[in-house]
């Protein structure tokens, strides 16, 4: 069974076929309850570290060293995300971000890593 995953902005509201809600911001959104989030996983070890974090966020346009160094930070960190994915029970897994750009953040580049580590489970 192939396993989805899609990315989300925390301030939209969560469905019922998000499945497995992960936020993957080390530090937790503004103006958001915990039970208005509806958190499966609060993913901090899936994160960019608060140094890489800084790092980037004071110059943008560093985005590819950003991915090189962040993909770095997972690697080191494979088991532990592994442990975690596997243990998840549903088909479809949300990325939860309070990140404004989807496609180019953090979380892009999370779920570019993840996919190949899920279709072990799948």
């Amino acid at each position: 069974m192939a396993i989805e995953i899609r990315l989300k902005r925390i301030y939209d509201e969560p469905a019922d076929d998000d499945g497995n809600r992960l936020l993957v911001d080390r530090l937790w959104p503004r103006g958001i309850s915990k039970e208005h989030a509806r958190i499966d996983v609060w993913a901090k070890d899936f994160t960019p570290s608060n140094e890489l974090r800084k790092w980037f966020h004071a110059d943008p346009t560093r985005i590819d060293e950003f991915t090189i160094r962040y993909l770095d930070e997972l690697e080191k960190q494979t088991t532990a995300i592994e442990q975690i994915l596997f243990s998840l029970p549903h088909t479809t897994i949300t990325l939860v971000t309070a990140t404004t750009d989807l496609e180019n953040g953090h979380a892009a580049i999370l779920k570019r890593f993840l996919q190949p580590l899920l279709q072990k489970r799948g």
